[in-house]
């Protein structure tokens, strides 16, 4: 236990080289080593390691030019291509189960995939029916 005479210290640092800022983030990232090792193998904080990660993300997200509006604009694009995929193949299934007759979602998929269809088998009839 410290003395009312003793002063708490900081402890002092030595400075890192920016190789070596890039080289431990790079481990940490790809999961060689985990920030506590680090921190005692470098002797550096875990804050200071923490810094370093979202300072060289911010470096690699300016590097590939694309912000976070850009990135939630290509996920919804995706995100609409593959609602039109999945639309067309359950339009294909339900036809396929008309010309047949047999149900093979309800066997092979999951229940809202399979009602899904069933409401799409429905749609047709009525449309066929009607003309």
């Amino acid at each position: 236990m410290k003395t009312q005479n003793e002063h708490w210290r900081k402890k002092s640092y030595q400075k890192v080289t920016l190789e070596t800022k890039l080289f431990v983030v790079d481990q940490i990232l790809n999961g060689q080593v985990s920030t506590n090792f680090a921190s005692k193998k470098y002797d550096v904080p875990r804050t200071t390691i923490s810094y370093w990660i979202r300072k060289y993300s911010t470096l690699v997200q300016q590097n590939t030019g694309m912000s976070k509006l850009d990135e939630i604009k290509k996920l919804k694009e995706r995100i609409e291509e593959l609602e039109f995929q999945k639309d067309f193949q359950q339009d294909i299934i339900a036809d396929m189960e008309l010309i047949t007759g047999v149900d093979m979602s309800k066997k092979s998929l999951p229940k809202t995939l399979a009602k899904e269809i069933e409401l799409k088998k429905k749609n047709r009839l009525k449309e066929s029916g009607s003309m």
